[in-house]
C-alpha cells in the first residue's frame, strides 16, 4: 500500500494522545480525534496538530473515512463506538477492556469476523522487553517443562482518587479489566495462548470515593483529591467493582506434559513490602522478573542453584520502539504489527478481539465469586 493509512482516534486523555503518537510513529496519518467535551477535544486537537475534531463519532466516521479507528476511552463507552466503526468497514485498535460485559465483547468479535475487518486488542504489556526475553528462554527449554507461574502485585492506590469510570463496572472499571487483562496476556505470551480453566474471587475493599468535577485525564486524577475529605458539602460515589482479586488458571504449553498452573494475586489498595514480581517455574529452573508488568531486570535460576541476572539480548532491545514510557512503547509495538498486517507485510502475532472477548467472558466468570465451598458442616 503506497498511501498512508488514515486513523481516527476516539478519546482525548492519556490513552487517546498515546494512541495518536503510536500510529504516527509507525507511518499512519491521524486524520481526526473525537471526544465528549467540546473544549477539551478542541484543545487536544490543537496541541497535537490534528486538523479534524468533534464530539459526534458517527459524523467523524463519514467525514474522515478512516482505515483504522483507535479506541482510547474507558471500556464502558466502547461498544457502540466500535460497532459503528466495524459497520463502516474500519479496522479497529482498542484499548482494554474491550467492553464491560462478555456478551457485548463477543458480539463485537463476531461482527468483526463477519465484516472481515482486522482488530487489535491492547493488553499490550506482553511486549515488555523482559517478557519477550522470558518467552524466548522458556521456548528454548532453559527452565525445562514449565509447571507453574505467579504474578504478584500490590499497587497501594490512593483510596480518595476522585470517583469516575474506574469505580464503575458499567463504565469498564475494576482491577480485572485494567490489570488482569495485562497479566493474563503476559502469561499466555510466555506459556501458551490456550487457556484451559480458571477460577477466582474478587473483593471491593474501597467502598466509596469523592465526586470531583473537572477530571479529564486518567493520569492526573491524583491531583484532584480534595484537601478536606471531611467537608460536609463533599459528595461521594459508591464503588461497584473489585479493587483486589485472586485468580488461578491452567494454561496449555507445547513443551509441557501437564497444564501449567498460574496464580494471579493483585491488591489494588494494599501496600507492597517486597518487589512486585512475575516468576515462571520449570522442572529444571526458574525465571524471575522484577516489577508487576515485567519491567525487569530478569533473573535465572539454573543448574548453578543460584539466581543471576541476565542482560537483555541485543535483538530484543533493537526491536523495541524508541519511545519513553512502558505504556507508550507497548502501544507503539502493537500499532506497528497491526499496521504491517493491514498493509500485507510480514508481522508478529498480536492479540485481537478474539482475546478481548475471551478475557471479558473470563472476567464475568471470576466476578460471580462462585468458587467457594461452604465447609462449616465439616467442623
Amino acid at each position: 500500500m503506497d498511501r498512508k493509512l488514515k486513523v481516527l482516534i476516539s478519546g482525548t486523555g492519556f490513552a487517546g494522545q498515546g494512541h495518536a503518537d503510536a500510529f504516527r510513529a509507525v507511518g499512519a496519518e491521524v486524520v481526526g480525534i473525537v471526544g465528549r467535551t467540546p473544549n477539551v477535544v478542541k484543545e487536544v486537537a490543537k496541541k497535537m496538530a490534528i486538523s479534524y475534531y468533534g464530539t459526534d463519532w458517527q459524523k467523524a466516521l463519514v467525514d474522515c473515512k478512516p482505515d483504522i479507528v483507535s479506541i482510547a476511552t474507558p471500556g464502558g463507552a466502547h461498544f457502540e463506538t466500535i460497532k459503528q466503526a466495524i459497520e463502516f468497514g474500519c479496522h479497529v485498535y482498542s484499548d482494554k477492556p474491550l467492553t464491560d460485559t462478555g456478551e457485548s465483547a463477543l458480539e463485537l468479535y463476531d461482527l468483526a469476523k463477519k465484516k472481515n475487518v482486522k482488530t487489535a486488542f491492547a493488553s499490550s504489556f506482553r511486549y515488555m522487553p523482559c517478557v519477550i526475553h522470558a518467552k524466548q528462554l522458556v521456548a528454548e527449554g532453559v527452565i525445562g517443562e514449565p509447571v507453574e507461574a505467579e504474578f504478584i502485585s500490590h499497587f497501594n492506590l490512593e483510596r480518595d482518587i476522585p470517583f469516575g469510570w474506574s469505580h464503575r463496572k458499567e463504565d469498564g472499571g475494576g482491577r480485572l479489566n485494567n490489570n488482569f487483562t495485562h497479566m493474563m496476556s503476559i502469561a499466555t505470551s510466555v506459556i501458551g495462548e490456550n487457556i484451559l480453566s480458571i477460577l477466582g474471587e474478587v473483593r471491593d475493599d474501597l467502598g466509596r470515593a469523592p465526586i470531583v468535577e473537572g477530571v479529564h485525564n486518567f493520569k492526573n486524577r491524583r491531583d484532584h483529591i480534595p484537601e478536606d475529605l471531611n467537608d460536609p458539602s463533599l459528595k461521594w460515589g459508591e464503588s461497584n467493582v473489585e479493587w483486589s482479586y485472586t485468580v488461578m488458571a491452567q494454561l496449555e504449553s507445547k513443551i509441557a506434559n501437564k497444564p501449567v498452573s498460574i496464580l494471579f494475586k493483585h491488591g489494588g489498595l494494599n501496600p507492597r513490602f517486597n518487589e512486585d514480581h512475575i516468576v515462571f517455574y520449570g522442572t529444571k529452573g526458574a525465571i524471575y522478573i522484577k516489577g508487576h508488568y515485567g519491567m525487569g531486570p530478569l533473573y535465572i535460576w539454573d543448574e548453578n542453584k543460584t539466581w543471576r541476572e541476565l542482560p537483555l539480548p541485543k535483538e530484543i532491545v533493537d526491536n523495541q520502539p524508541k519511545v519513553k514510557g512502558d505504556t507508550e512503547r507497548n502501544w507503539q509495538f502493537l500499532a506497528r504489527e497491526f499496521v504491517k498486517d493491514i498493509n500485507g507485510e510480514s508481522f508478529t502475532y498480536y492479540q485481537s478481539f478474539k482475546e478481548g472477548s475471551l478475557y471479558q467472558q473470563l472476567i464475568d466468570l471470576i466476578r460471580t465469586n462462585s468458587n467457594w465451598t461452604d465447609v462449616r458442616h465439616l467442623q
